[in-house]
């Protein structure tokens, strides 16, 4: 059984020779490997390529057989390391709070144990008749976050 410590190891050089990094690692029943690696630049099929290169030269289909899928982690599933973050920093992201309202606004910092994520509200303001635009922010910590994605939008 290929484990999945042996693929970090395959693949180690090519994250230190580079800016990427793994946002998953999986070794499934029989041996079917999948991982998903991104860069804060973006990660070219090249890049792809190389990681698969780097795994399947230093494997033995002969000795034991497995199955290998190298991408990019895709748009619409939800963040799960924090370079991820880093990454989308200035994009507007959707946090799902473990406990509280889900925020969508624009994600303006990360830190070690936080994030930062900045959006409007309309408010009325006292001796006011109409509401009025306000720009909040809100810190959320990481351990109270369930899922983040990033909204996609066309404009």
């Amino acid at each position: 059984m290929i484990t999945k410590e042996q693929i970090k190891t395959l693949i180690q050089d090519e994250l230190d020779g580079s800016d990427c990094f793994v946002v998953e690692l999986e070794v499934g029943e029989g041996n079917a490997i999948s991982i998903e690696v991104d860069s804060l630049v973006g990660i070219t099929v090249q890049e792809c390529m190389s990681f698969s290169r780097a795994v399947e030269n230093n494997l033995d289909r002969e000795v034991e057989d497995f199955e290998l899928k190298v991408s990019s982690p895709g748009l619409d599933k939800p963040f799960r390391v924090k370079e991820q973050y880093q990454k989308n920093i200035g994009r507007n992201v959707k946090v799902v709070p473990v406990e509280g309202n889900v925020v969508k606004g624009e994600l303006k910092e990360v830190n070690a144990d936080d994030i930062m994520v900045e959006y409007t509200v309309k408010e009325r303001i006292e001796g006011r008749k109409k509401k009025e635009t306000i720009i909040k922010q809100e810190k959320i910590n990481f351990n109270n976050i369930k899922e983040t994605t990033v909204i996609i939008s066309f404009k």
